[in-house]
């Protein structure tokens, strides 16, 4: 069994917005709380460490994991393989992580070749994330958009919730401690329309729970464009989604007229701007696009060393520049999906 030092971070996110900005070299800035400094622009941001994303590197985290025992009754969660079995030959993760570093592991039904257990991390523990937030800072990671699946978290699945809401704190806490970005991404997969509206519902009660505003209490939390910067991935594909892109514009509508104001960040399909491959064909897309703060073009998978054309990326981003829409690429570090999909 191979090991792998391991965040399970699924995408890594770079960013190359054409907006400048410095990020400050004190590690434990004296923040002072928001103040709005205009109705359209948003709220000072003196203080904070990370005030732009532009620059920076971030990674996606997913923080799904759980591990029989760690308190979140979750079971072995998304290490299990089909039928929610957990055992020799069944399993959805690629590699074996590398526990060497950790306070806190649980026992797993797996064993080395040399026939010693084989043992697990959970993200519900604080001790677990903690070593992550600390790796990124020892390797150069800036931060990371801690992902927010909606069918985790809406009102059915309340201990999906209960998980997510204690990995999101065990994130804060430790992007506070090592100086690192987080933000909050939603991922809409699997959404019905009655889900992608209880997204406002959900990051109000983040915003009043987790002090999201507060610049004293989360110092690193990643602003742009003078506002608190929220991601919502997975708008304008065309694979039969249960959502719409009305669904989506109501939706940022509402977040962009909020009391609390925010950036937002949009997951769109990699031909976005051409309605090509798996966009659906709407001009309806664009002027959601134009509402929001930044674009990331989904590349997983949409290209190769062969037919690579970076004449698309340049025309992506002189449509944003025009529009005046930042842009992020992404790349993808990459799994198999062979477990997963077996």
């Amino acid at each position: 069994m191979k090991k792998i030092k391991s965040l399970f971070v699924f995408l890594m996110i770079i960013g190359t917005v054409i907006s400048c900005s410095k990020k400050s070299e004190e590690p434990n800035p004296t923040p002072v709380d928001p103040v709005v400094d205009d109705k359209d622009t948003g709220y000072d941001t003196s203080g904070l460490l990370y005030p732009s994303y532009t620059g920076l590197v971030m990674a996606g985290y997913q923080g799904w994991f759980a591990a029989q025992g760690d308190g979140s009754n979750r079971g072995w969660y998304h290490y299990q393989g089909p039928n929610n079995t957990f055992a020799p030959g069944t399993t959805n993760v690629d590699f074996w992580p590398d526990i060497t570093e950790y306070t806190k592991t649980y026992k797993s039904p797996f064993k080395f070749a040399n026939g010693s257990d084989a043992y697990l991390y959970s993200p519900y523990d604080e001790e677990s994330v903690d070593l992550h937030f600390k790796w990124m800072k020892d390797y150069g990671i800036d931060g990371v958009h801690m992902q927010r699946f909606v069918g985790e978290i809406k009102p059915s699945n309340a201990a999906g919730k209960r998980h997510f809401n204690k990995v999101l704190a065990n994130a804060l806490k430790a992007a506070k401690k090592y100086g690192r970005a987080i933000s909050v991404m939603y991922d809409l997969s699997g959404c019905s329309s009655a889900d992608v509206a209880y997204l406002e519902q959900d990051w109000n009660e983040l915003v009043a729970t987790f002090k999201l505003y507060d610049k004293v209490e989360n110092p690193t939390y990643l602003w742009h464009n003078k506002k608190p910067l929220m991601t919502i991935w997975g708008v304008g594909f065309n694979d039969n989604r249960k959502y719409t892109i009305a669904n989506v514009t109501t939706l940022v509508d509402k977040l962009k007229s909020a009391e609390k104001k925010v950036s937002i960040m949009l997951g769109v399909p990699y031909y976005w701007r051409s309605f090509g491959a798996d966009t659906e064909n709407s001009p309806a897309l664009h002027e959601l696009i134009k509402k929001a703060d930044i674009i990331m073009p989904w590349a997983v998978g949409r290209y190769g060393m062969d037919n690579y054309n970076p004449n698309n990326l340049r025309q992506d981003m002189q449509w944003c520049k025009t529009n005046k829409v930042d842009y992020v690429p992404l790349v993808f570090p990459g799994f198999s999906w062979g477990n997963m999909h077996k």
